[in-house]
């Protein structure tokens, strides 16, 4: 073997730890060339789990690894968001089973290779700007290897985002904070969630922060949205939303029928099932 081959070797040691991602256009940007990739594949120092997408090999590929890779070593903005993150910071007792399914919030789609990986989830994606605008452009996601700032970039947090430590190296997997969760959640209804799971969810929703509730609600685009979110909460009267300056948020005019046959609420000009007053 060449000095200089055993250099890039040592070089893509360091760039791309063992079990993460990176595409074509990575390697090529670092100097690895289509001819010197392939060597590396039929020598076994990289894997391809998908068409133009390599690693080095290290295990079973799970999803974490692939959404770390695209939020950090690849910069894409992208969250893992709604009813996901909810299941990842411990809300899964109140969601039913939602199969295998992955949650991604951005402003732009994620590459297309990422669904040809061979991966029991399914990755869902949701366009962020409908309901924050391109407020995940202006956040500085975690990098892989953790800087000085033990408290987190700032930029994360206003966005109603939080990092999360994942597997042996504690790597951070960037997921939406409950608060941001919980709209995107609502955003789902009627089509993709049920009624009754979002009340049940939102009655456990106790400890929610006021502040970055209402940071994200005057933020939010979608009225139905912010309808329903206090909807749900004059339901539960959960200590925080006193805490919420509602005249500051935008409801929007005019009346909503989300449901077919449902029973109107007056105070929010929604229609909602029927159900949910034999629920109470």
């Amino acid at each position: 073997m060449s000095v200089q081959r055993a250099g890039k070797l040592k070089q893509l040691e360091r760039l791309l730890p063992e079990g993460l991602l990176v595409d074509s256009t990575w390697l090529s940007a670092r100097g690895y060339s289509t001819s010197l990739r392939t060597k590396y594949v039929a020598s076994g120092w990289l894997e391809q789990p998908a068409r133009r997408v390599y690693r080095r090999p290290r295990g079973q590929l799970s999803w974490q690894q692939a959404v770390i890779s695209l939020q950090t070593l690849l910069g894409h903005r992208l969250a893992v968001g709604g009813r996901t993150a909810l299941e990842l910071q411990g809300y899964a007792h109140y969601l039913s089973q939602g199969g295998s399914e992955v949650h991604l919030h951005g402003p732009r789609k994620p590459p297309s290779w990422l669904t040809a990986l061979r991966l029991k989830e399914q990755f869902v994606y949701r366009n962020s700007k409908l309901l924050f605008g391109s407020d995940l452009d202006e956040v500085n996601f975690p990098p892989l290897v953790p800087g000085a700032d033990k408290q987190g970039d700032r930029s994360l947090q206003d966005a109603g985002l939080r990092s999360l430590a994942w597997g042996q190296w504690d790597w951070p997997l960037t997921v939406s904070a409950p608060e941001r969760a919980i709209l995107e959640l609502l955003d789902e209804l009627p089509d993709h969630e049920s009624f009754h799971q979002v009340d049940v969810l939102m009655e456990g929703l106790s400890d929610l922060a006021p502040r970055r509730l209402q940071k994200l609600l005057v933020c939010c685009r979608n009225v139905k949205v912010k309808r329903l979110f206090f909807f749900f909460a004059d339901r539960h009267h959960h200590a925080w939303l006193k805490h919420v300056e509602r005249a500051a948020v935008d409801l929007g005019a005019g009346k909503r029928m989300l449901v077919k046959e449902g029973r109107y609420d007056p105070a929010y000009q929604i229609t909602v099932p029927k159900e949910l007053d034999e629920a109470r």
